[in-house]
């Protein structure tokens, strides 16, 4: 067997069993291929993974296009990557096509109940494992409450709040062992390449625009800039992207913005696969299936072409860029803010959930009406929050069978 055919093989393995976030998903990559097969070494992987977590995008999907570039250049990191993120990009086209048929059912809601419970412990807990491992010293403790009160209570936008964090990171003291000369080294970037990677990813805009395509437009056109603006993983930016969708531009309600993350939790893949299912719902509101999938297929190509740029361009780079301080350091503060962006995320996504109704408040954010409690959603959260936590269930299984539950107490 060749040796694209084992990278063609692994990848496509690696896509359809990447349940459960980035650090499954990681995991999975590091076992197949620094432990099973040797293709990297142990150094060699974290550097890149290092690497990844500097750029905007989904860090595990830009994880295997880097390894597939290490392993047979452009073309392997063309396999790797697009091989990650298929598997889960034809399910969200299915479940957003089924959901833009049958969403509004009663058992259809009553499924998705229980989808959303377990999300509400699935970023419950991705909330936990990043602050333990985000805030280390009183600058990062400092900086995730702030960033939570810009974004809930003062409703400031979140490239302001991602923009500054970085600049506190670079500009603050750096400790003594990390302010070592920087070393420069790699072969220069082929101006060619990024040219062409570039082109490749905003070619659709002026299409769109001269065919007068305006929804099409305006939907390549956000999310090309949301590629550009998701440091920190796909939580970070959602409750942002919540805000533009639903508040901003009206492509969606909350009620179905909410559905969208519940059901990108349910596919393999990157979770930021949920700009997928948005356009494609907002596409199929307005034009029926095709135009959805047009649509989704559009913002697929938006989301994720830039990871290769980003990919083809700086992978040459990896030790200089891994090793510069100041460039650590502003990681390190977006990071930190990142953890109160998510908490941010999580609890705009269980008020909710958990109650039907919100009302606009002069200042701050929505509070929920307490009447139009779903008590529903209880018993569910303890069930995902017990087959999660104390039993250390997957989420593969949890998801299907918080959904079967919510399915239960709806038939009740």
């Amino acid at each position: 067997m060749t040796e694209r055919t084992h990278l063609l093989r692994v990848f496509l393995r690696t896509g359809l069993l990447s349940f459960g976030g980035p650090a499954a998903q990681i995991a999975l990559m590091h076992r197949e291929t620094v432990e099973r097969r040797g293709w990297l070494s142990e150094e060699q992987f974290l550097r890149g993974l290092s690497f990844c977590m500097l750029l905007p995008g989904p860090e595990a999907m830009q994880l295997a296009t880097y390894i597939g570039w290490r392993l047979r250049g452009i073309p392997g990191g063309l396999i790797a990557g697009t091989l990650f993120t298929l598997p889960g990009a034809l399910v969200i086209a299915v479940l957003a096509a089924l959901y833009a048929a049958h969403g509004t059912r009663p058992e259809t809601a009553s499924l998705l109940l229980g989808v959303k419970a377990a999300v509400i412990v699935i970023v419950a807990q991705a909330l936990q494992r990043l602050s333990a491992k985000a805030l280390k010293g009183p600058a990062d403790l400092a900086l995730a409450p702030l960033s939570f009160a810009a974004l809930f209570l003062a409703g400031l936008p979140f490239p302001l709040i991602i923009g500054f964090a970085a600049l506190w990171g670079a500009l603050r003291p750096l400790p003594a062992q990390d302010a070592a000369p920087e070393p420069h080294h790699g072969t220069p970037t082929k101006p060619t390449t990024l040219l062409l990677w570039a082109g490749l990813w905003l070619a659709p805009l002026p299409v769109l625009h001269l065919t007068g395509q305006v929804l099409l437009f305006d939907l390549a056109a956000f999310f090309a800039k949301l590629a550009v603006l998701t440091f920190g993983g796909a939580y970070a930016v959602l409750a942002w992207m919540a805000q533009e969708v639903v508040e901003t531009r009206h492509w969606l309600d909350a009620a179905q913005m909410i559905d969208a993350l519940g059901l990108a939790e349910t596919t393999p893949g990157p979770l930021i696969l949920v700009t997928q299912f948005v356009g494609q719902l907002a596409g199929h509101q307005a034009g029926g299936l095709w135009f959805g999938l047009a649509a989704g297929a559009l913002t697929l190509w938006m989301t994720f072409v830039p990871c290769f740029l980003w990919i083809f361009a700086g992978a040459p780079h990896v030790e200089a860029l891994t090793a510069r301080p100041r460039l650590r350091a502003a990681l390190a503060a977006i990071t930190a803010a990142v953890v109160g962006v998510i908490a941010n995320l999580s609890l705009w996504f269980a008020l909710h959930t958990l109650f039907a109704e919100t009302r606009a408040q002069p200042l701050g954010p929505d509070w929920p009406v307490l009447d139009s409690l779903r008590w529903q959603a209880l018993p569910l959260i303890a069930l995902a929050w017990g087959l999660l936590g104390p039993l250390k269930r997957g989420v593969p299984l949890v998801l299907p069978l918080c959904a079967a539950a919510g399915w239960a107490i709806g038939s009740l």
